[in-house]
C-alpha cells in the first residue's frame, strides 16, 4: 500500500522541485507584476484624460447656454422698458428724463451666470440697443470659439459661429 500513495509534495513520475524553484512557481501565481500594473495605470490615464477634456467641454458649453438665457431675460427687460416709455435709452422725452441701463438680474448674480459672464449694454439709443455677455475667468480661457455673445432688439444673436446659439 505504501507504493501506491506517494508522499504529499512528490509525483511518482514528476521528480521533486528545488526549494528556489518552488518559491519562484509561487510568486509568479501570487499576483500581477509590475508591468502588468503599470499597463493598467496607463490606460486609466488614458481613459481620465478624454473624460475630462469630455467634462471640460460639457461645463463650458453648459455655461454658454446659461449665458444665452441670462441675454433674453436682459431683452425681455428691455422690451418691458420699451413698451413702457417707448424708446430703451431712457424714461421719457424730456431733457432730465432719468437714463436706462442694465438692471442685475437674479441670472445675473454670482450664484447664477456671474462667475462666468459680465453682462453690458455696450450700445443703447432711441430705438436699438444690444446686451453683450462677455466670459470671465475660467469661461473665458475655456470658451475660445465663441467668446462674447451678444443680442440686439432684432433678435439677432452674435457671434454667428456654428454651435455658440
Amino acid at each position: 500500500m505504501s507504493k501506491c500513495i506517494a508522499q504529499v509534495g512528490q509525483h511518482p513520475k514528476v521528480p521533486a522541485q528545488s526549494g528556489r524553484a518552488e518559491r519562484l512557481r509561487r510568486m509568479k501565481s501570487a499576483g500581477f507584476t509590475l508591468i502588468e500594473m503599470m499597463i493598467v495605470v496607463a490606460i486609466v490615464a488614458i481613459l481620465a484624460s478624454i473624460a475630462i477634456a469630455s467634462y471640460s467641454k460639457q461645463v463650458v458649453k453648459g455655461n454658454r447656454v446659461a449665458a444665452e438665457g441670462c441675454l433674453a431675460q436682459a431683452a425681455n427687460y428691455m422690451e418691458r422698458y420699451y413698451a413702457t416709455y417707448m424708446r430703451y435709452d431712457q424714461a421719457g422725452n424730456s431733457a432730465t428724463a432719468a437714463g436706462n441701463s442694465l438692471p442685475t438680474l437674479d441670472c445675473m448674480t454670482v450664484a447664477q451666470t456671474g462667475n462666468n459672464y459680465e453682462y453690458s449694454l455696450p450700445v443703447l439709443k432711441t430705438t436699438s440697443y444690444q446686451i453683450q455677455a462677455k466670459p470671465i475667468n475660467a469661461q473665458q480661457k475655456r470658451d475660445t470659439v465663441c467668446g462674447s455673445l451678444t443680442l440686439d432688439q432684432a433678435g439677432t444673436r452674435g457671434p454667428v459661429t456654428a454651435g455658440c446659439w
